[in-house]
């Protein structure tokens, strides 16, 4: 994998930068894609793929791509509180403990409406609350959702 400056734009706000990122796989599957780093927050804008990324490794992608990406991009990972789990840390990174069940479903929500209210993604919120990736992040949000703490996305039939 590679992670290349692309361009960067500065104003009065700041400045915002682009990156290019390509995964190469021995198969000869190839994976293009245009990063964006603007107030410290990371967001993907262009992905290319050859062959086409199925639903699943589009999603996996964020996770293929997260500390590279961040690493270049000057960007770390830090946890939010003072509290830190290592048993579920992997090498190098430290994971802050989340509570489990009701309780941690109940805080998700927390962080969600209050990110709302703030005009912030609510998913970034709570990756960075809780310290785990996008997609457990979203399983998070889900969980409090079905718990009744958050409004369905959708009415049902």
């Amino acid at each position: 994998m590679s992670v290349w400056p692309a361009w960067e734009v500065r104003d009065e706000a700041g400045a915002t930068a682009w990156f290019g990122v390509r995964l190469e796989f021995g198969d000869g599957a190839r994976v293009d894609a245009l990063a964006v780093v603007s107030e410290g927050c990371v967001s993907i804008e262009d992905v290319r793929a050859e062959p086409a990324l199925s639903l699943d490794d589009l999603a996996a992608l964020a996770d293929w791509i997260e500390d590279p990406l961040f690493e270049a991009c000057g960007i770390g990972v830090e946890p939010d509180g003072p509290e830190l789990d290592g048993a579920d840390a992997g090498p190098g990174r430290a994971r802050q403990s989340w509570p489990r069940g009701v309780e941690g479903q109940w805080l998700v929500a927390q962080k969600y409406r209050a990110a709302q209210e703030q005009g912030v993604d609510p998913v970034l919120a709570v990756m960075s609350a809780t310290g785990q990736d996008r997609r457990k992040s979203l399983r998070l949000i889900g969980q409090a959702r079905d718990a009744g703490f958050l409004t369905r996305r959708r009415a049902r039939p």
